[in-house]
């Protein structure tokens, strides 16, 4: 196999026959920074929540899975997938207020263009999900929202429009489904590729605690940062004076302890054992 691309998370190989294997690894990311110390399981635990979430919406948007062999030593943590055309863009729904919309709410009151209601807070829940793109920075570097006419102007109208879509219709799907499973889908992040047809496919990970935010409905509350089923523990310790980080200084984060390691994997798993109603093994 030929290896193509190292990501934050995934590798991606190539197959002799064209196929491309997409492999999840232990790695975790924080505030644009690959961070040295692993989750264990976690690889697994995206690949498998993406496999179910993809028949979950096989009939909302089809797929870049294929069936091929997976090898041994990429067992349970790849999927063989099709060769797309990536569209350059971040495809975000969101249903609630909270992390960079917030902070683009509170300068403006708008949320990639998107005049939003007065006297939001974080967490509150918005009157409809929103489509808000973003930019695909490179390693390292942080995604910037940016308005869906900006996404027209360099994609078309009619692909642009077809992103807004499907990205909105993956969402509300995955926020009823999560919903009957008492997790709150605050937002997700999808990414759209053309397949050798013109035909826009949902590729790399869906729905993920990577990719998403899930809050546990019960305890939701607006007004304050919300608990939540995925790497927000991580961010939260890493800016707590526990770390000894200085998040603006030039130096990378610390390791994690142990303690924040195995609460991360066990949040991971919660988040597949939920939503699967699956027993993680």
């Amino acid at each position: 196999m030929k290896h193509l691309y190292s990501g934050k998370v995934r590798e991606l190989y190539e197959r002799s026959d064209g196929v491309l294997l997409l492999v999840a690894t232990d790695r975790i990311s924080a505030f644009d920074y690959v961070l040295e110390t692993p989750i264990p399981d976690k690889g697994r635990i995206l690949t498998q929540l993406s496999l179910w979430w993809f028949e979950q919406l096989a009939d909302v948007v089809p797929n870049h899975l294929v069936q091929a062999p997976i090898p041994a030593e990429f067992a349970g943590r790849a999927m063989a997938c099709q060769r797309l055309s990536m569209v350059p863009v971040e495809c975000v729904a969101r249903g609630y207020l909270t992390g960079s919309a917030l902070a683009d709410y509170q300068r403006s009151g708008e949320v990639c263009g998107i005049s939003l209601p007065p006297g939001l807070s974080d967490g509150s829940r918005l009157p409809e999900p929103v489509f808000t793109p973003a930019t695909k920075a490179p390693l390292g570097q942080h995604d910037m929202n940016i308005p869906a006419a900006v996404v027209a102007e360099q994609a078309g109208d009619g692909v642009a429009a077809e992103l807004a879509r499907i990205t909105l219709d993956v969402y509300r799907r995955g926020a009823e489904l999560a919903a009957s499973r008492g997790i709150i889908v605050a937002d997700t992040k999808i990414e759209l590729g053309f397949d050798s047809g013109g035909e826009l496919l949902l590729a790399d990970e869906v729905l993920t605690p990577d990719s998403s935010r899930f809050w546990p409905a019960d305890r939701w509350a607006p007004g304050r940062s919300q608990p939540s089923f995925d790497k927000q523990y991580v961010r939260d310790w890493l800016t707590s004076p526990a770390s000894g980080w200085d998040r603006r200084g030039p130096e990378p984060p610390p390791p994690l302890p142990g303690d924040v390691v195995e609460r991360t994997r066990r949040t991971y798993i919660e988040a597949y054992e939920r939503l699967t109603g699956l027993q993680w093994a």
